[in-house]
């Protein structure tokens, strides 16, 4: 039997951490060697510190493992009903993903505005657009995953043939 692969966003955050480690670890070295900082690694530490998270929140969304309050789930589910925790989950897949469908929106004004303005980056000199290109779709990645949630718990709660019950 083969190894099940997850999803490809994890494989996009362990490079992101990998990456992450390498680059500090040069700064490490270089500070303790001569005393003086490599100012681009603190860019591209917060470039990839972003992609690491989105990439993370989009595997943990994608299989509905992201965090809950679960005093309200459990409060709510100790009449043995099933139906309470069911909306709760709908509520929060759909909340995630329009609220990171709504940052993709604002995340893509503001890599417009770095367009237009020309900003650069302090350490590289690179355009910083460079940088925020990556984040509206990483956010509208998050947003389809935390909606397939919602539409796959839908589907089950409305009891169409075919889905098994949660």
């Amino acid at each position: 039997m083969k190894p099940q692969r997850g999803p490809w966003e994890e494989k996009v955050a362990v490079a992101s951490l990998a990456l992450l480690l390498a680059i500090t670890l040069l700064n490490v070295l270089t500070r303790y060697l001569t005393d003086q900082s490599v100012g681009w690694t603190e860019e591209i530490s917060v470039f990839l510190m972003v992609v690491l998270t989105l990439a993370g929140a989009s595997a943990v969304a994608g299989a509905d493992r992201h965090l809950r309050i679960e005093l309200l789930l459990q409060r709510r589910n100790r009449d043995g009903s099933v139906q309470p925790r069911r909306r709760l989950r709908l509520v929060g897949a759909l909340a995630t993903s329009v609220l990171f469908a709504g940052m993709a929106g604002l995340f893509v004004r503001w890599v417009a505005d770095q367009v237009r303005y020309s900003e650069t980056s302090m350490g590289l000199g690179v355009p910083l657009w460079w940088y925020g290109m990556f984040v509206p779709p990483l956010c509208l990645m998050l947003s389809a995953r935390s909606f397939m949630v919602f539409w796959r718990g839908w589907k089950r709660s409305s009891g169409q043939p075919g889905d098994a019950g949660a």
